[in-house]
């Protein structure tokens, strides 16, 4: 019998809001404050406190509607949802049942070149429960200071297929909410909180069979981990005839790689939801219409727009993307590079002439070195874009030495790296350093002799069809000029003076 895993989340992303959800305490990190000092009556379920909405977290809830493609919920309300807890001082949570801050979204993610639409169910606000913490001896202690932080609790339809599939989804949840400006969505400090549904079934069957939720996930890896290791063992109970019968939950054990068993998952009705009564439903009507038009570039439509603009491939595009400081230099270094191409005299035209007929070579040119070199040398120095040295008008001059061959690669790293020292001008430190590309006739003509004398073996074996011994002699031909020559005209000359 051939099985498919049907596949749902539920994500908690917590807002940065300066306070919490219905109360004025600071929303602060995760042991960023001795425990149980940044709460009050209200967030810590005091008889008689009563809470009052976050307006902010409201905004932001709208807002990640918006990005996930929801519509949202004219009328939207808050509900009780009933569980008893340590880490839950009220008895119960405030929030939303059966009328969301938005519903039907759709997210697109790509996986292995294959794109595919991921439907959201529901995305509606509540607030944190406190945060329990297990000591060496046993003992369980409470921290109130989580309790009341506000979420974003977003459910989707079970549309994953794979593991694969999930982790996309979560990594371009995080890049949303991030360039929204909502959350930072670090699930490492618990900014980012998912939760894994699946079932199995019978390939062509329609029916969906009992779930297993799984939790503890804290990374991405965890969740691809976690799917996996539980398709096995799902499929094994298949093929023993003893699939899931009852809807349960089981944590994730990150150090022995498994799912244990914790408990049976509740359903809508053992939560006792009924409308919270100390809080007026919200017309969101107003805040949709506000909120709409200052909506930033999403994520999936800057990556098409650097393609279809800029002409980068997709693969550089989601890179160059995927950080919205480096988008920002990105843009910067092509604009910059545009103008140098209109001071040239040979250069004539519109600057969208320019850009049709340079973009190609341009974007080819510009992804290479940010994407590589860049990113490779900054994250050899532990530096990153935010914070390093270099403009993006510096850096286009870099690109356009290169471009123009006046420096060789080689040496174009040697510059990059001083800059990245000292945020020096590219052209004053290859003059510094003599770094220009040695490009006279006679100069390079003379090396080219020198090397085919001394190394005579391997002139013969190039001769005698032995063609990968040509690099060799460009690299000596290099090692002649002190690494300054232009390759290109290197090749050419070995190339003529070999036959």
């Amino acid at each position: 019998m051939k099985l498919e895993p049907i596949i749902g989340l539920e994500i908690h992303v917590q807002l940065k809001t300066k306070s919490k959800m219905f109360c004025g305490c600071a929303n602060v990190a995760d042991g960023a404050a001795p425990p149980n000092s940044v709460i009050c009556p209200i967030c810590t379920g005091q008889p008689g406190a009563l809470p009052s909405p976050n307006a902010a977290a409201i905004e932001m809830g709208v807002k990640a509607s918006l990005a996930l493609g929801c519509k949202i919920t004219p009328l939207s309300k808050f509900d009780r949802k009933h569980y008893f807890y340590p880490d839950l001082p009220k008895g119960y949570q405030i929030s939303q049942y059966d009328q969301p801050v938005g519903v039907k979204g759709a997210v697109p993610v790509t996986v292995a070149g294959v794109k595919k639409t991921i439907r959201i169910t529901r995305l509606h606000l509540e607030e944190d429960a406190a945060k329990l913490w297990h000591d060496p001896a046993g003992h369980t202690l409470v921290d109130f200071n989580r309790a009341g932080t506000p979420l974003a609790e977003i459910v989707t339809e079970p549309d994953f297929e794979s593991a694969a599939e999930a982790k996309a989804f979560l990594t371009e949840l995080r890049l949303i909410m991030r360039t929204i400006g909502v959350s930072d969505a670090e699930m490492e400090k618990g900014q980012l909180r998912c939760d894994a549904n699946i079932s199995l079934r019978p390939v062509g069957e329609k029916n969906l069979h009992a779930k297993t939720e799984i939790k503890n996930l804290n990374s991405f890896r965890s969740v691809e981990r976690a799917l996996e290791y539980e398709m096995k063992r799902q499929t094994k109970l298949w093929e023993e005839g003893l699939p899931p019968t009852q809807t349960s939950t089981r944590g994730w054990d990150d150090v022995a790689m498994k799912t244990v068993d914790q408990r049976r998952k509740e359903e809508a009705h053992d939560y006792r939801y009924f409308p919270e009564p100390d809080i007026p439903p919200m017309n969101l009507k107003t805040l949709e219409k506000k909120i709409k038009p200052m909506m930033p570039e999403l994520p999936e439509q800057k990556r098409q727009r650097f393609v279809d603009e800029y002409s980068f491939s997709l693969a550089d595009a989601k890179i160059l993307t995927a950080d919205s400081a480096l988008a920002d230099f990105t843009e910067h270094v092509f604009s910059e590079l545009i103008e140098w191409l209109r001071s040239l005299e040979e250069v004539e035209g519109s600057v969208e002439d320019q850009k049709k007929r340079y973009n190609t070579r341009l974007a080819q040119i510009v992804g290479s070195w940010i994407t590589t070199r860049l990113l490779g040398t900054l994250e050899e120095r532990k530096g990153n874009i935010r914070t390093m040295k270099i403009t993006p008008e510096n850096f286009a001059e870099l690109i356009a030495l290169v471009y123009e061959r006046k420096v060789n690669q080689q040496s174009a790293m040697i510059i990059l790296e001083t800059m990245l020292e000292a945020g020096k001008d590219p052209t004053q430190i290859m003059e510094d350093k003599g770094l220009g590309a040695v490009t006279d006739d006679a100069l390079i003509d003379r090396a080219v002799q020198n090397v085919l004398k001394a190394f005579k073996p391997q002139v013969e074996q190039y001769k005698n069809g032995k063609k990968e011994v040509f690099q060799f002699l460009v690299g000596m031909v290099m090692k002649e000029t002190e690494g300054k020559a232009d390759v290109t005209l290197v090749r050419e000359k070995l190339e003529g003076a070999l036959g």
